[in-house]
């Protein structure tokens, strides 16, 4: 083939380091523009961004030249800086050093979109660990419980 033709859909979920419900419903629509643009602007597509006030979650087309550990990195260290010059209280905001990334079906987009959309109706019911955990164990992703929560 001469040419490269890729398109690959990634589901990212990380939270706030400990958890801590930091991103408070004013900062989210903020949080996910700027993270939007961060994305955006390393070749990527963010397709869908949502969250509540512990963690986020983002549906991305990813770029054939970028790794999705490169995407992560910028993504997560650029939108901490950000977050950092909102004030005082912001000052010690940071992400949790790992992510989970589920690979998405094109036939799967708009139901992640729809997921993704009502996660504050979903955490009404569940936990982001409980949460976490049965999406890991959908995409049959083995894991130590003892090294997933920081």
């Amino acid at each position: 083939m001469s040419q490269t033709l890729v398109k690959l859909y990634v589901h990212l979920i990380f939270s706030t380091k400990h958890r801590l419900p930091l991103i408070s419903p004013a900062i989210q629509p903020q949080l996910h523009a700027y993270m939007t643009g961060i994305v955006q602007n390393t070749g990527s597509k963010l397709v869908r961004i949502g969250g509540v006030e512990d963690h986020v979650h983002l549906l991305v087309l990813l770029s054939k030249t970028q790794t999705l550990a490169d995407l992560l990195q910028v993504t997560k260290k650029e939108s901490s800086k950000w977050f950092k010059t909102l004030g005082p209280q912001c000052a010690e905001f940071h992400w949790q050093d790992g992510y989970a990334g589920f690979s998405v079906s094109e036939s799967a987009v708009e139901t992640c979109i729809r997921y993704i959309d009502n996660q504050k109706k979903h955490h009404a019911r569940i936990t982001f660990q409980d949460e976490l955990r049965l999406l890991l164990k959908k995409h049959k992703v083995e894991y130590d419980e003892r090294y997933i929560w920081e």
